[in-house]
């Protein structure tokens, strides 16, 4: 017991270190940092409340995830995995607060883009689902091959997949363990746009300050936040709610018009 939990406590601590965070005109930038394959060594790559600290500060305007050097993610190293299962209730632990991490992400009132270079497997694959948008340089590769090793992805995976691809799709890619290119993932809806080789974050930064540059933040939140209402309330629902954020955005220019002319 206490070797096991010796060895995860290393392995948290070291995860701490990953990870890299820097803000470029409004768009805070959070970067996988173990390179070449950019492993995670824990389900919550992030820890919570650093996540809460940084998506928090005021003067972003949107997020982007992306892997240092050549890969986004070759996904969750299997040893911690494996090493944590042999006590009751760590692993589940683990596998909860990386579940709990892409929520916080999926559900963020900022855009979040993935920058997929190369690699994307397993974990890494599921962070990008979770994201708002998913950029794909023409080289970047995707799977979920936990199959291969007798496991499913755990954090999501499969529910975000099918969402956006389908059942049978879904059912191919996870059960069969197969690579596929950016193109397929385009076609499968999995990628929302492909850049040029290795030029993932480049497109994803010129996209992301198209969308959020001019715009205030308010806006920006708004716009999420009548998205998200789309699919989560009842249709008359999420019009009303539309609507009001229509009339609070209109009384806000109002008021900011006034004061210029003042």
């Amino acid at each position: 017991m206490n070797s096991i939990l010796t060895i995860l406590m290393q392995v948290l601590m070291e995860s701490r270190h990953n990870l890299k965070f820097d803000i470029r005109e409004g768009t805070g930038i959070i970067t996988l940092n173990d390179p070449p394959a950019n492993e995670l060594a824990v389900p919550a790559f992030i820890p919570a409340d650093r996540f809460r600290q940084w998506s928090s500060d005021p003067s972003l305007k949107g997020l982007i995830i992306c892997g240092e050097g050549r890969n986004f993610s070759a996904g969750g190293r299997l040893d911690a995995i494996f090493t944590s299962s042999a006590e009751p209730g760590i692993l589940e632990q683990m596998m909860t607060e990386g579940h709990e991490l892409l929520r916080l992400i999926e559900l963020l009132d900022i855009p979040v883009i993935a920058a997929i270079n190369r690699v994307c497997f397993g974990g890494g694959l599921e962070i990008a689902l979770a994201c708002h948008i998913r950029v794909a340089s023409e080289n970047a590769l995707f799977a979920f091959p936990e199959v291969n090793r007798n496991l499913i992805p755990g954090m999501g995976g499969t529910a975000r997949l099918r969402s956006l691809t389908g059942f049978s799709n879904s059912l191919q890619m996870v059960l069969a363990g197969d690579t596929i290119g950016a193109a397929e993932a385009k076609r499968l809806g999995i990628v929302d746009h492909i850049a040029p080789k290795d030029g993932a974050i480049g497109f994803a930064m010129t996209l992301m300050q198209k969308m959020t540059r001019d715009r205030p933040l308010s806006v920006i939140r708004s716009v999420m936040k009548a998205l998200k209402n789309a699919s989560e309330l009842p249709p008359e629902e999420a019009i009303l709610e539309e609507t009001r954020l229509f009339c609070m955005l209109a009384r806000h220019e109002a008021d900011r018009q006034r004061r210029e002319e003042a």
